[in-house]
């Protein structure tokens, strides 16, 4: 299974790096307010599919796209193919591919690659985390004031930024620095490689962080929602940290996010 899986990033990352920087007005759409979309997107994303129900036909498939397919299996893929479609389109290398399978409801595979840097973060359940096949794990800094975080704003959800930005003033006056990259399953490929130490955001779906919460786990750090929850997923609100000081930054966002308001 993960070998399917990284064959299927690699082909995606064919179709991204060959389109890269050829994108033009015309080719851009808009799904939703702020959240663009492109021929790329949907190429890269039925290359993988593709591939993946090649190998294992009968298995569910969630997709940012298209929505995925469905058959009712233990097993389930959780796909984006293009993380960071805004800085693509714009010709900012800062993008990737995340792949995640679920077995039972428990993500056991992620994969996240970085196309123009050349660099395959993966991990499997209990059996570590690594990049480009050279075990990683996260940083040891234990006190927010020696941290480099990374967020991402909440575009989707301006009703919230507010309470970000309260936050982020908070975080960033605490910390060392912070940096906004633009795509979410690069962020945490780094916090997971140790140049990172935190990060946190909000209204993110599935398909952003399952692959590199698992890989976060792997190299021994810890996820959850803004409360500390382990059930992040589907909640929106996403809090990674190398372990150390991840009740430092809950305690930042709890002054802030007191209780948990659904996101659509």
């Amino acid at each position: 299974m993960m070998e399917v899986a990284k064959k299927a990033a690699f082909a995606a990352a064919e179709v991204l790096l060959e389109n890269f920087g050829k994108i033009t007005r015309s080719d851009i759409r808009e799904k939703s307010k702020n959240d663009f979309l492109t021929f790329v997107d949907e190429k890269s994303e039925n290359t993988i599919m593709d591939i993946i129900h090649g190998a294992f036909p009968y298995h569910d498939i969630l997709a940012e796209e298209t929505g995925g397919k469905r058959q009712e299996s233990a097993y389930k893929w959780i796909i984006d193919p293009l993380d960071g479609t805004k800085n693509y389109i714009s010709g900012i290398p800062i993008f990737g591919i995340s792949i995640a399978l679920m077995y039972n409801s428990k993500i056991i595979l992620g994969v996240v690659l970085d196309p123009v840097h050349d660099e395959l973060f993966t991990a499997e359940k209990d059996q570590g985390a690594f990049l480009n096949g050279t075990a990683v794990t996260v940083s040891s800094k234990d006190h927010l004031k020696t941290c480099l975080l990374a967020t991402g704003f909440p575009f989707k959800n301006k009703n919230f930024l507010q309470a970000y930005s309260d936050s982020f003033k908070d975080i960033f006056n605490a910390t060392s620095g912070v940096r906004r990259m633009g795509a979410a399953c690069i962020d945490l490929a780094y916090l997971a490689a140790g140049r990172f130490d935190g990060f946190w955001e909000l209204g993110l779906s599935p398909w952003d962080v399952a692959a590199g919460s698992l890989i976060i786990k792997e190299a021994g750090g810890v996820v959850s929602d803004f409360w500390g929850a382990a059930d992040y997923l589907y909640k929106k609100y996403y809090v990674a940290s190398n372990g150390l000081i991840h009740d430092q930054i809950l305690k930042i966002l709890h002054h802030h996010f007191p209780r948990f308001v659904k996101i659509e």
